[in-house]
């Protein structure tokens, strides 16, 4: 097993049902996957990135393009589960799970995933931006509620906190789906079963608040567009051109 201090993994799942084959779909000339995969690698926080797919294609794709890239089971449930596959192979203190399916991400927001590690008590992070107006009654967009210490209370679909007495002025966070984990935390998460909040909402990081496990939230630098539509694949594009880590990156053009 190599060892490693720490390890990015970028769970590319090929079946997606809503948009499906996403994870190789094009934005700028370039596999989706692969603008993920340089934003953590540019980061210079983790000594390896690796993207963990349980795609022939995906492999192969990664690999013509000098992506590291490691076949991963099909029974994986979850993206957490595919980067503790990946754990099994390569030992590291601490583990970083990417979606490949976020294409905005930039160096700036491992940065503010991996800076709460400098406390030891630290388990696993993730990020959170302010949620805009139109996301808050939206189910996709997950919101996140804090303690006064930064640690994750609950996370939702539903709009919390709720505003009983129409005050405004929440300022409602949504989570974006980037975690950091550290090898206990993560070896934790994999032996334990499905929580039943988990179930309910379909979000795998409650599972870690309903055992016990803190996550403390970081901000991040700004918002992303976690791509699972047509329409998202667009946005993204477009703002990805107009981004300035896209214009001085070696990739412009």
């Amino acid at each position: 097993m190599q060892s490693q201090h720490i390890l990015g993994v970028v769970p590319a799942r090929l079946g997606s049902t809503r948009l499906p084959r996403k994870v190789l779909r094009e934005l700028a000339g370039r596999p989706l996957v692969e603008w993920v995969w340089r934003a953590a690698s540019e980061s210079g926080l983790m000594e390896q990135v690796i993207v963990a797919t349980d795609s022939d294609e995906v492999l192969a794709v990664c690999r013509e393009r000098g992506i590291p890239a490691e076949m991963t089971s099909a029974s994986c449930a979850s993206g957490s589960d595919r980067v503790f596959e990946i754990a099994q192979r390569f030992d590291a203190e601490i583990y970083v799970n990417i979606q490949g399916d976020e294409p905005l991400l930039t160096p700036e927001h491992f940065q503010a995933l991996l800076a709460p590690f400098a406390d030891e008590a630290v388990e696993v992070t993730t990020l959170a931006t302010p949620c805009s107006a139109e996301e808050i009654t939206n189910p996709n967009a997950v919101k996140v509620v804090c303690g006064l210490d930064g640690r994750a209370l609950l996370f939702s679909r539903a709009t919390i906190p709720y505003d009983r007495d129409q005050a405004g002025n929440i300022g409602y966070q949504k989570h974006l789906g980037i975690y950091a984990y550290r090898k206990a935390a993560l070896e934790k998460f994999a032996k334990l079963a499905p929580s039943p909040l988990e179930l309910i909402e379909k979000l795998e990081q409650l599972r870690l608040l309903e055992n016990g496990i803190s996550i403390v939230v970081a901000q991040a630098p700004t918002d992303t567009i976690g791509v699972d539509t047509e329409e998202d694949l667009k946005r993204a594009e477009a703002e990805l051109l107009k981004s300035p880590h896209f214009k001085k990156s070696q990739w412009a053009g």
